[in-house]
């Protein structure tokens, strides 16, 4: 196995547990993340900016606004 691909099936492991507690833990943070994402990279796209950067901002704005929906919902 070379390195780059023990790096990549670690780091896979990595992201894909931290989904499941996030999923477990925080369904407004994530679901917040993601449709923030999903809008960002729509507004991104359409105005000309990138899609890939719409979707980083939205995505930090939809989780912000989903743990705030968490903390104030549970």
């Amino acid at each position: 196995m070379t390195t780059r691909s023990t790096k990549t099936t670690i780091l896979s492991a990595v992201v894909g547990l931290s989904l499941i507690s996030l999923t477990a833990t925080a369904c407004g943070t994530l679901g917040g993340a993601a449709v923030g994402a999903g809008a960002g990279a729509a507004v991104g796209a359409g105005t000309g900016y990138g899609a890939g950067k719409g979707a980083l901002i939205g995505t930090g704005v939809g989780a912000a606004a989903g743990a705030i929906y968490d903390i104030t919902r549970h």
